[in-house]
């Protein structure tokens, strides 16, 4: 008998959503009704549009060209640069605008979460933190939702920065605070050196990157880019302004080596998705703490954000980002197109929301 490859064993068969042939994405998130949504951050490519609809294998601005065009006199209520797009859910699409270009320090009334009804297409409301939740180097990167909780709900973002920090956000008043800013779990671990596809990396100094939440809302999964261990955190220390730092860090569970993530996300039975950035991969971890693979292309790299939909597909956004000019010393080593792609993992998104429907089992 022949011993089959490793890599044959660790393949997973995946099918291509969307080959995107000018535009590099990051972010992408899958509505119920099976529409599927990416954004572009503007890190210094040409980017007519920020946010973008995947309709027939093809990008559309969405909602619309005119608040996707960047205008330095319209920061607070037009899309700079989006980071993050995620289906909330009671079914509404919301778009994480870092507010800054090509990661220099965000504009005046740049940052925000702005919602837009998916039927008609409409802003129905635009968030912007307050200051007490920012500092000047605020890099706002990615949002999970809780609407099961309080009087509206909460969004929980991850900030990027070098030092790292998870951003509450109450939605029935709009303030919102940061947590763990600085401390080891948000930030990003002194010295990291990525090891992409074989090709040593310097310089990734990225804090709180990965955000999911658990299948009962009770804890916050999370990790800094520039490391290789998976934390969470209960979300009642997060949400209780009156608890101390101290407190809220005391509440901080260390889940061990993961790889190198980018991405995170989580099903109702209990797991874990990562993406493995260094290895063309996304990971689970089961509920009772099995490792197991879920996708491995040597193709794919950089695969950034997962999205679990309720068709029981996990989508993957995948970029190239190590050859992107601001990753690769101002060189562009991209080969495009880029790709959105999915896998069949046969489960069922978190949903924590008190009208939401809850998905069909999976197929």
């Amino acid at each position: 008998m022949v011993a089959a490859p490793l890599g044959a064993w660790l393949a997973r068969d995946y099918e291509v959503v969307a080959e995107i042939p000018d535009l590099m994405p990051t972010g992408v998130t899958v509505a119920d009704s099976g529409r599927v949504f990416v954004s572009i951050p503007r890190w210094g490519d040409d980017v007519p549009y920020t946010v973008a609809e995947v309709v027939g294998g093809k990008l559309v601005a969405f909602p619309n060209v005119e608040i996707n065009r960047w205008n330095p006199q319209r920061a607070a209520d037009t899309l700079v640069s989006v980071q993050s797009v995620i289906v909330d859910p009671a079914g509404s699409l919301w778009l994480l605008d870092t507010g800054s270009l090509a990661f220099a320090p965000f504009v005046e009334g740049g940052p925000k979460l702005v919602q837009v009804d998916l039927e008609s297409g409409q802003v129905v409301r635009v968030i912007h933190p307050s200051a007490a939740a920012m500092t000047p180097t605020a890099y706002l990167n990615d949002v999970r939702f809780d609407l099961s909780r309080g009087e509206a709900g909460y969004a929980y973002i991850t900030d990027s920065q070098p030092e790292g920090a998870l951003v509450v956000v109450d939605l029935a008043s709009g303030e919102s605070w940061s947590r763990l800013r600085g401390h080891r779990s948000t930030h990003a671990e002194d010295g990291f050196r990525a090891v992409v596809q074989g090709v040593v990396r310097e310089g990734y100094v990225v804090g709180a990157d990965g955000i999911a939440l658990s299948a009962d809302g009770e804890r916050l999964y999370f990790c800094p880019l520039s490391s290789r261990r998976l934390y969470s955190v209960a979300t009642a220390a997060l949400r209780d302004r009156d608890l101390p730092e101290a407190e809220v860090a005391a509440r901080v569970v260390d889940h061990g080596d993961k790889g190198a993530s980018d991405g995170l996300e989580s099903d109702t039975d209990g797991a874990v998705y990562a993406t493995a950035y260094e290895h063309s991969a996304v990971l689970k971890v089961a509920a009772d703490g099995t490792w197991t693979t879920i996708l491995h292309a040597p193709a794919l790299l950089w695969p950034d954000t997962l999205s679990l939909a309720a068709d029981g597909y996990l989508y993957v956004s995948v970029n190239q980002l190590p050859r992107a000019p601001l990753f690769n010393n101002g060189v562009d080593d991209r080969v495009p197109p880029y790709h959105i792609i999915r896998v069949p993992v046969h489960a069922r998104p978190v949903r924590l929301g008190p009208t939401a429907a809850r998905p069909a089992p999976a197929p």
